[in-house]
């Protein structure tokens, strides 16, 4: 007499003895990875022949094909720090963060009030915004410097800054507009029967909600002033020079060059690597909100 023993269905994790199954991912998530690791190495590739470039001679580092086995060479750093650096530098610092807080001061107020509490014609002032945009900056370029001689500003560092909050205000409002949206509605509401004032509001209640948008939209702001050389070049002589102009200082019409603007290259972009690092998580955070898509 045989019986019949009731079995109940097989976990799609098991195998019908009772094994756990192999976790096999999809083809397509495979190739899918693959395509991010070759772009991500498209992109390493460059930094790291520059790093390596930084370390030869200028001898090595002018040969075609490329010395890549030369040995290797502190001798481009010691040019660039012995050419006294320190003030160009530091006038980057001081106008690439003090823009970029200056930004945020006035970009989340005003995107508050495009996102949350919309004002009349708001759509009207995204475009101006946006419109600002597509003049190119070298078509502004010659007013700018009039009004800098008349000023009596021209190699001023404060000047410059200006222009950097004025040139990054537009992105920033576009932004942190996007940002904002995500903050829910009623948590506004609970926000306004308990008392609290705007910006007691935007203190405590909205900025914990977007800081991983207010962090992205910092960093941008202070790469797009970090890296910025048209205005420097043209408005700045020797006291305002920032770090990207003093680079363009090593590029000769005679002579070899090519490590020296290497290891310039490396330490101007120092600054903004640690920013991005230290800001990593919620950079990725807030560029997952839709802002940049």
């Amino acid at each position: 007499m045989s019986s019949i023993t009731d079995v109940g269905p097989v976990p799609a994790t098991r195998t019908p003895g009772g094994a756990p199954r192999p976790d096999r991912k999809p083809r397509g998530t495979v190739v899918v990875g693959i395509l991010a690791w070759l772009v991500g190495l498209l992109f390493i590739v460059p930094v790291a022949w520059m790093l390596l470039t930084s370390l030869h001679s200028e001898a090595d580092a002018a040969t075609n094909p490329p010395s890549i086995f030369a040995p290797l060479t502190l001798q481009g750093y010691r040019e660039y720090f012995g050419s006294d650096p320190w003030p160009s530098l530091l006038n980057s610092l001081t106008a690439s963060l003090i823009s970029t807080i200056l930004v945020l001061v006035l970009a989340i107020p005003a995107a508050y009030a495009l996102s949350i509490r919309r004002v009349r014609k708001w759509t009207d002032v995204m475009f101006f915004f946006l419109s600002t945009k597509m003049l190119p900056v070298v078509a502004g370029l010659l007013p700018l410097y009039l009004f800098a001689q008349w000023a009596h500003v021209l190699d001023n560092i404060w000047y410059l800054l200006i222009l950097y909050t004025a040139m990054n205000l537009p992105i920033a409002v576009w932004m942190m507009r996007s940002f904002l949206a995500e903050v829910p509605v009623e948590m506004l509401e609970a926000a306004s029967v308990d008392g609290a004032g705007l910006i007691r509001t935007l203190r405590e209640i909205v900025a914990p909600v977007v800081s991983p948008g207010i962090a992205a939209t910092s960093l941008i702001c202070f790469i797009f002033s970090w890296n910025e050389l048209l205005f420097a070049r043209v408005l700045t002589a020797t006291r305002a020079q920032t770090a990207p102009v003093f680079l363009t200082g090593f590029v000769t019409s005679q002579g070899l060059f090519l490590a020296k603007v290497c290891a310039a290259s490396i330490v101007v972009s120092l600054p903004v690597l640690i920013a991005g690092f230290a800001a990593q998580d919620k950079l990725v955070q807030g560029l997952s909100l839709g802002a940049v898509k």
